[in-house]
């Protein structure tokens, strides 16, 4: 795993590569519904646009689709789920789920505190 960006927070760094998960409903960008692309907040990799983002009603940002990512199986906490990472640095970024709107059912669900926004 690669530590790029010397600037992160504690509460960053927990989530980015200690697995961490940011408590729902408080991320700044959950809400958000301007035209742009999510970037790890690490590296500055682009990894979801705003036209895969949906409301799931988790509490997190939810994609349907997702560029520049790895997925990692994970059994930590006694379930069996899907990781998310950024396929530049490593960073975690939340998990997928096969439980979503659209035609692909993916949901990644993305901890808002892992990802900068950047407007078209």
């Amino acid at each position: 795993m690669k530590k790029i960006n010397k600037n992160l927070t504690p509460e960053e760094n927990h989530v980015l590569f200690e697995k961490g998960t940011e408590i729902p409903f408080t991320g700044k960008l959950l809400h958000n519904n301007e035209k742009g692309n999510y970037a790890c907040k690490n590296c500055g990799a682009e990894l979801f646009s705003s036209d895969a983002k949906f409301d799931s009603g988790t509490g997190w940002p939810s994609f349907d689709d997702a560029t520049n990512v790895k997925l990692k199986e994970d059994n930590s906490g006694g379930m069996k789920r899907t990781e998310v990472l950024c396929k530049n640095c490593g960073a975690h970024l939340g998990h997928l789920f096969n439980d979503g709107p659209t035609e692909n059912n993916n949901r990644y669900c993305i901890n808002s505190i892992c990802l900068d926004f950047k407007r078209n």
